[in-house]
């Protein structure tokens, strides 16, 4: 099971499990990037942004878009400016994906909205705890993050975490008994461009 508060990711996924293959010829051209950035949202206006179509605009937009950002104002509206690659390497056939995710369950919502059996394992990827948390419309806050915390401390089965280690975010699951371990990771998306590896940490009960 995959769940994300994000409609779009989950309707890209679910429509990998079709076997999607794009038919918009993607280029990596501005003017190009924003006639597909309004088309999207238009789509999302006219509640048409579970389509297949929405699908092809959100995958070619996350891969042309600014720093990899995956954005969205208060509207649910996306927002992020031209990325300005050299050279892009698109995908147009995922329909390799169509047998792996044949038998996944997608599920959009809160975490606390998802039906997880008592043993489950459980993977916790919430955006890191920084400024920028406008991932969907709703925003992930710092009381978002401790109702996480919280939330996976009290699950029976095993659990995995991983976050930015900031001084709070270590001080919060240690604090609730989680094992924890650092690594540096590399920062592949950035709203700075700055790509330098920064501490993350590894948060885990029950393993």
């Amino acid at each position: 099971m995959l769940n994300d508060i994000n409609p779009h990711a989950i309707n890209f996924y679910s429509q990998l499990r079709k076997g999607l293959r794009i038919k918009l010829e993607m280029s990596n051209d501005s003017d190009f990037y924003y006639e597909c950035r309004e088309e999207f949202n238009a789509l999302i206006t006219s509640g048409k942004g579970y389509t297949r179509r929405a699908a092809e605009l959100f995958y070619f937009l996350n891969r042309t878009g600014y720093n990899g950002l995956c954005r969205f104002n208060k509207q649910g509206l996306f927002n992020v400016p031209f990325g300005s690659y050299k050279k892009i390497n698109y995908i147009s056939d995922f329909s390799a994906y169509q047998k792996i995710f044949e038998n996944w369950t997608f599920t959009i919502g809160d975490f606390q909205s998802v039906a997880i059996e008592k043993a489950a394992f459980i993977y916790a990827d919430p955006p890191y705890d920084v400024y920028f948390t406008q991932y969907a419309k709703e925003g992930f806050g710092w009381e978002d993050q401790v109702r996480l915390a919280e939330w996976l401390a009290k699950h029976k089965g095993p659990v995995v975490l991983s976050n930015q280690a900031t001084d709070r975010i270590v001080s919060l699951y240690r604090a609730l008994g989680f094992r924890l371990s650092f690594l540096d990771a590399p920062r592949m998306i950035s709203c700075t461009g700055n790509r330098a590896k920064v501490a993350e940490v590894v948060a885990t009960r029950g393993i």
